[in-house]
């Protein structure tokens, strides 16, 4: 007898037909890269000879012995703190800015948004030299202030700020996700919130507030996750500010200065493609999940304070 459309496995089968390329797409970049983390995890393995069996000892290397572990810990998470707090809230303000401005919205637009643009690297490199101590235009023009400028990246006590402000400097891209989600809601809230005599702060928490809350949601949790992976900009200055040459075949070791702009993914990488300790880079990388899995999840609970219960 021919399988109908009503049938239960003809329709199974065209459901799995529909989501076979996520599922491909799942197993391939995401569950087999995880089950092998797993895996490497209790090896021993260099990337050369065939992997040995261990146990915990990556785990207790890396919690016991590895002593870059807490300070690469540390940094990870205060820029995940500091980093995505200010970021939400000076794109949250720059969208509130140029949307309520009359004259000019399409130059300050561009204006911000531009450097979001620019290369990592890139922009890394000027914004080094831009806060160079010594020739570096921002302490100049502190200088004829009369104020000592800090020593930004070459300073352990301002390297991570230094890193904040250039996040900063590129936040277009929050910027635009932001106007256009307070472009979306409706005017007639507004037009009714300033009949009952609501000031600004009071539209803005009653009215606009709960209407981008998904939107604070996206752009918090997204921070999150790109913050967990900060690898670029932070090895980038902590090098170009030590004065050290990136050439071919050069070990770069990160963390300049005194090991204030160590990330963790920093230490993934030094440790599975420096020391080729593949185990330890693999324990590494668990941990960043667990976290980052933890946070996210803490984030987007129902009474967390960004997404409203339902009754």
């Amino acid at each position: 007898m021919a399988l109908t459309l009503s049938n239960p496995a003809r329709r199974r089968l065209r459901t799995l037909g529909f989501l076979s390329p996520w599922l491909i797409g799942f197993s391939a970049f995401f569950a087999y890269p995880l089950i092998a983390t797993v895996y490497f995890s209790f090896m021993h393995y260099n990337q050369i000879q065939k992997p040995d069996f261990v146990g915990l000892r990556n785990w207790k290397y890396v919690f016991e012995q590895m002593p870059l572990f807490g300070p690469a810990l540390w940094n990870t998470l205060w820029l995940v703190v500091v980093m995505v707090a200010l970021r939400v809230v000076f794109g949250l303000s720059l969208g509130l800015l140029i949307t309520k401005i009359k004259t000019g919205a399409g130059f300050f637009r561009t204006a911000f948004y531009l450097p979001y643009l620019a290369p990592p690297v890139a922009a890394t490199v000027a914004f080094v030299f831009l806060l160079n101590p010594s020739t570096g235009p921002v302490n100049e023009v502190l200088a004829h202030l009369g104020i000592t400028g800090p020593n930004w990246f070459n300073d352990a006590a301002w390297a991570k700020p230094s890193l904040v402000m250039l996040s900063l400097w590129g936040i277009g891209d929050l910027m635009v996700i932001f106007m256009a989600a307070l472009l979306d809601v409706p005017r007639e809230q507004y037009e009714a919130a300033e009949l009952d005599g609501a000031g600004a702060w009071s539209k803005f928490r009653y009215v606009t507030w709960p209407s981008i809350t998904p939107i604070v949601m996206f752009a918090v949790v997204t921070g999150v996750v790109q913050t967990m992976q900060y690898y670029t900009q932070a090895l980038v200055a902590g090098k170009i500010a030590s004065g050290v040459s990136i050439g071919p075949g050069s070990v770069i070791q990160p963390g300049y200065p005194d090991h204030s702009t160590l990330t963790v993914p920093q230490l993934v990488y030094s440790m599975g493609f420096q020391n080729f300790n593949t185990g330890a880079a693999c324990v590494l990388s668990l941990v960043l999940f667990a976290i980052a899995m933890a946070v996210t999840m803490l984030l987007m609970r129902k009474r967390s304070g960004l997404l409203a219960a339902e009754d």
